[in-house]
């Protein structure tokens, strides 16, 4: 995997007005840490960071960080916070890592192909899980994990225990997280009609007459009764 440069300047200000105002000026607050180092507060550019982040690596890209007044610091960005409406990203976390070190990352998973149950019997494909939690050293770790679905019918479920094997990857997660399924095809129900509340057209209730209809002699005796 690639290294990504990227200049880190001193943050001096904290609070959140301040951010907002280095926001406002294309930087995005962040903090470093790194084991043995205290955390250090620095702000970088909010294009080069996006330009970083949008490697094929993704958010697992290694950024080496040129901290101002200090050495580079190799790090992974992590706890990436974004704007609720507009997707920016508000703040994150630069984490020093070490080449010989592994590490746990989250990697998106690519489903591939056409399911037995979903091409000859309808069925419908239900991704439970996009991502995955794997451990690798910095420099093994996968762009994105492939899953082929092509074989699965109705009623079948993948796990974490059916992703492929790849060197140098641990899966974290428990093998029995069920990552995609086919459900049964949804059928649409007909509307149930209660019995009884249905009239007959034409049909009038009893002892009432048709418009224009004359009142026979039982009828009239009816009325005139009382």
């Amino acid at each position: 995997m690639d290294q990504v440069t990227l200049r880190a300047d001193v943050r001096t200000e904290s609070g959140s007005r301040p951010a907002k105002r280095l926001r406002r000026q294309g930087l995005v607050p962040a903090v470093v840490y790194g084991r043995g180092t205290d955390p250090i507060s620095v702000i970088v550019s909010a294009r080069d960071l996006y330009g970083a982040l949008r490697t094929e690596a993704g958010a697992n890209a290694l950024i080496n960080l040129e901290v101002e007044g200090g050495d580079n610091v190799l790090t992974v960005a992590r706890e990436i916070q974004r704007h609720p409406v507009r997707g920016e990203i508000a703040h994150l976390d630069f984490i020093k890592v070490s080449l010989d070190e592994a590490i746990q990352a989250d990697v998106g998973i690519e489903l591939t192909g056409e399911p037995i149950g979903v091409r000859e019997e309808g069925g419908v494909v239900e991704t439970i899980e996009v991502s995955v939690v794997i451990e690798a050293l910095p420099t093994e770790i996968p762009s994105s994990i492939r899953l082929d679905i092509s074989e699965m019918n109705v009623g079948d479920t993948l796990t974490i225990g059916d992703l492929p094997t790849i060197d140098g990857v641990t899966y974290v997660d428990d093998e029995d997280r069920p990552l995609v399924s086919v459900l049964v095809p949804r059928v649409a129900e007909e509307p149930e009609v209660e019995e009884g509340l249905e009239e007959i057209e034409g049909e009038l209730p009893e002892g009432e007459l048709a418009e224009g209809e004359a009142p026979t002699e039982e009828s009239a005796e009816s009325d005139g009764e009382g």
